[in-house]
């Protein structure tokens, strides 16, 4: 008996610890995270191990990896989705969150009426796509009254559009390379809603840079490389349009420097909404699957006053960092100015020489405490630069959206600005493009487009009203101009009126006193060099304060062949943007023929924008119908 209850003892002994040596393992776990009704994957899905500081988000195919032990426990979680617990049995585990039905029937008053919203579970970015609008009886059952249903006020500069001008007279065009893109995804989240974009919130040139096209990368010293491309306007057959292009060189990811980042979160009243700092938290999520050990984070977020929540973190401490995002909650007035302020010292106390410091602005715009109106703004942004910090700024919500503000922002502080409208965006602007979103490979960079008049009776350059320059400005080394991101496509537009062909968008009787060349006149081949006209174009290296100069000449002989695949896109975006202005310069353009051209430019379009572009132009030609 004692011989056998020796051999039960032993093999209990050696089950029991194969059972502890199982529960001690760590391995790795991985999986897919869905949104149980419609099995869609979600991304931005935050995983964390019970009682441990581990965890990690689901990126943009809705995949996670985590390590952890067998038997811990796993919480998934996501915005509008119930919170789901799971026990670790095995390295593979996909996970269905289910819709949060508490929230389903909650009734959202927003900008535009008294809305009820359904499921969000998942995917912040299908919060407005989801919207069932209901009456004001509606709103009335809830409890709502007329007095709280906001009013729309959103607020957008006003530019005058640029016009026509005569080579003899102005030969010369100068303005500033603007890469933000935030009029696209706001232009898009506004016909999404069903909605026509106020002409003010329209910038053509944002448009035509929402999107990359194939230029050939810079292959000598320059960080830059200059294209160009001409041929019949579609708009006005009598008219030439001239593409100009600057494609920016490309870092990979992983040669790109340590970069110094501060998150300056906009947590006040304003951001309460799940589009607005529910959005901004899943979006700094999806930027943190991007940071390193070499790079830092830190945090700072104001409301009525300004303060530090996560101080300057190696960039691997995801843990940390996301616990710190997880925590934000959104209440009180805006001091924005004291936000920049902290920021920008807490930026300038972790510089990194060398480095990319930088800090990422999220916000409504809707700043009413301390320094908020444009002009003062202004002022403080500029007076920040010289730091060597620069500045990107992502503009969330709706209602209450101040893209003037935040356009200023990105002007005067070395930056860019883009608009997120759901989560896709942020993935776009912070995982697909984070090099060009995130690190500057050449600044103040400025172009002007010398004119020859043997060729060109008169020009216009579409869009870039707030970039423009004086001629002399092209020169002065102390006047601020644009940045390009590491592989930054940009494009600019001249519409020109051939030389033979009438102005008929004003122009002025020739000159009494003085002998003025006929803007009819044929060219004279031995008083020109068969140059349409010349670009020029004036950038400085990051870490330096003197520029250097480009040059690349446009030959007619060039300007009849049939415009490529991307040039036709390029088309197509500028005729809807002067279409949705109501543009004088529109001409024959039409939804329809937006939609041949836009067609005819889809290309490889491997992430699907330039579809998208199409079913966009179907759903505001059947608003306007």
């Amino acid at each position: 008996m004692k011989t056998r209850a020796k051999r039960i003892l032993v093999v209990a002994m050696i089950c029991c610890g194969i059972s502890l040596s199982m529960l001690a393992q760590v391995i790795e776990v991985s999986g897919k995270v869905f949104e149980s009704k419609s099995k869609t994957v979600i991304v931005g899905a935050t995983i964390l191990v019970k009682g441990g500081n581990t965890g990690t988000i689901t990126s943009t195919d809705g995949t996670y990896k985590i390590k952890t032990e067998i038997g811990k426990t796993l919480i998934f979680k996501s915005i509008g989705c119930n919170t789901k617990k799971i026990k670790v049995t095995n390295s593979l585990h996909d996970v269905y969150l289910e819709d949060d039905t508490t929230s389903l029937n909650e009734v959202v008053v927003v900008a535009y009426g008294c809305q009820k919203r359904s499921t969000v579970c998942g995917s912040v970015s299908s919060f407005s796509g989801h919207h069932q609008s209901i009456s004001v009886a509606d709103c009335k059952a809830s409890n709502f009254t007329y007095s709280q249903l906001k009013e729309d006020v959103e607020e957008y500069s006003t530019y005058k559009e640029n016009r026509f001008f005569t080579a003899n007279d102005q030969p010369l065009s100068t303005f500033s390379l603007d890469v933000d893109a935030a009029s696209y995804s706001n232009m898009r989240r506004m016909v999404n809603q069903g909605q026509i974009p106020p002409k003010d919130a329209i910038r053509i040139e944002e448009l035509i840079n929402y999107f990359s096209y194939k230029y050939d990368a810079p292959t000598g010293d320059n960080p830059v490389n200059i294209v160009t491309e001409s041929a019949t306007c579609p708009w006005n057959e009598k008219h030439k349009l001239v593409r100009i292009g600057v494609k920016a060189k490309e870092i990979p990811s992983e040669n790109l420097p340590a970069s110094n980042f501060v998150f300056l979160l906009d947590v006040s009243g304003s951001m309460q909404s799940p589009n607005k700092l529910e959005l901004v938290k899943s979006s700094l999520k999806l930027l943190s699957n991007n940071l390193r050990s070499k790079d830092r984070v830190a945090i700072v977020v104001y409301a009525g006053a300004a303060g530090v929540v996560l101080e300057s973190t190696a960039g691997n401490d995801r843990p940390k960092i996301i616990e710190a995002i997880e925590k934000l909650t959104a209440g009180g007035s805006t001091a924005g100015g004291a936000g920049i302020e902290l920021a920008y010292k807490i930026a300038e106390k972790n510089f990194i020489s060398n480095g990319n410091n930088r800090i990422v602005l999220c916000t409504d715009g809707d700043f009413n405490v301390g320094v908020s109106n444009p002009a003062e703004l202004e002022n403080l942004i500029e007076s920040k630069r010289k730091t060597g910090v620069f500045l990107t700024v992502l503009g969330y919500g709706m209602g209450n959206y101040k893209d003037n503000k935040l356009q200023t922002l990105s002007e005067k502080g070395n930056g860019n600005h883009a608009y997120i409208d759901n989560l896709q965006e942020a993935n776009k602007v912070l995982v697909n493009e984070f090099g060009s979103t995130m690190y500057t490979v050449a600044k103040d960079v400025k172009l002007q487009i010398e004119f020859n008049p043997a060729y060109v009776n008169a020009y216009r350059l579409i869009g870039y009203e707030s970039r423009l320059l004086n001629k002399e400005d092209f020169n002065d080394d102390t006047k601020d101009a644009g940045e390009l991101g590491s592989g930054h496509t940009v494009t600019a537009l001249y519409e020109i009126i051939p030389v033979g062909v009438k102005n008929t968008f004003g122009g002025v009787d020739d000159l009494k006193y003085q002998k003025q060349k006929s803007s009819t006149d044929s060219p004279k081949l031995n008083n020109n060099s068969g140059e349409i006209l010349t670009v020029k174009l004036r950038y400085k290296l990051p870490s330096e304060n003197i520029s250097k100069k480009m040059e690349v000449p446009v030959y007619v002989e060039k300007s009849n062949v049939t415009a490529s695949s991307d040039f036709q896109f390029v088309m197509a975006i500028a005729m809807f943007g002067q279409i949705l202005k109501n543009s004088d310069f529109k001409g024959n353009a039409t939804y329809q023929t937006v939609l041949d051209y836009a067609k005819n430019g889809i290309g490889t379009d491997i992430h699907g924008y330039r579809k998208e572009f199409i079913r966009l132009v179907e759903s505001v030609d059947q608003l306007v119908k």
